[in-house]
């Protein structure tokens, strides 16, 4: 046999060995990821027609369990407008969250996973830069206070490569003791890196 058609069916085996390994390896219990997500809040943003749609980031590390469900902790910034009168007054949330990601769906190549999480939310929040006073002479009730709540989220992960997978999520934040609504929903994307 010669040293090419060895080489040949050496390569070959390797690949037949190694095909699928990849796929084998994904969200293995204590295997940990970095996700960064950009999302938009409380509606469609239009700087033309309306600016009380918002916008939040966040990012966070994940630790994949038995079964590839996550334990999620991170932090996260929502900034939004209120509308008010003729013009809108900021809003500032910050928070830290603690969840846990349940797969609800898989497909059989590992490579797309939808996950359903439950979090706790802490953190702070800032009404107009934390100015009581507005242009007009109004007064703020709370224009800063510490907030607790939840968030609902439910996620699409797609696998681009072994090591990112793509984000698409869905989520509603339940918060209390700050002075905007209770409720802020929010969709965006975000990006995944196994390590």
């Amino acid at each position: 046999m010669s040293a090419m058609k060895r080489n040949f069916i050496f390569i070959i085996l390797l690949l037949a060995l190694f095909t699928g390994q990849a796929e084998a390896q994904r969200r293995l219990p204590g295997m940990k990821a970095v996700r960064f997500t950009a999302e938009i809040a409380d509606g469609f943003y239009s700087r033309a027609d309306r600016h009380d749609a918002g916008y939040a980031f966040s990012l966070a590390v994940a630790t994949y369990t038995k079964k590839g469900n996550q334990w999620v902790f991170g932090c996260e910034m929502l900034q939004r407008n209120n509308p008010y009168r003729n013009t809108y007054v900021p809003l500032s949330q910050y928070t830290g969250e603690g969840g846990y990601y349940h797969t609800i769906l898989s497909t059989s190549g590992k490579s797309f996973f939808l996950n359903l999480g439950a979090s706790a939310l802490l953190g702070y929040e800032a009404v107009n830069n934390g100015n009581r006073l507005l242009d007009d002479g109004a007064a703020l009730r709370k224009c800063e206070s510490f907030i607790y709540g939840g968030a609902v989220t439910l996620e699409a992960e797609g696998y681009l490569s072994d090591r990112i997978a793509l984000l698409i999520r869905l989520r509603e934040r339940f918060m209390w003791g700050g002075a905007s609504g209770r409720c802020h929903f929010q969709y965006g994307a975000g990006i995944k890196y196994i390590f």
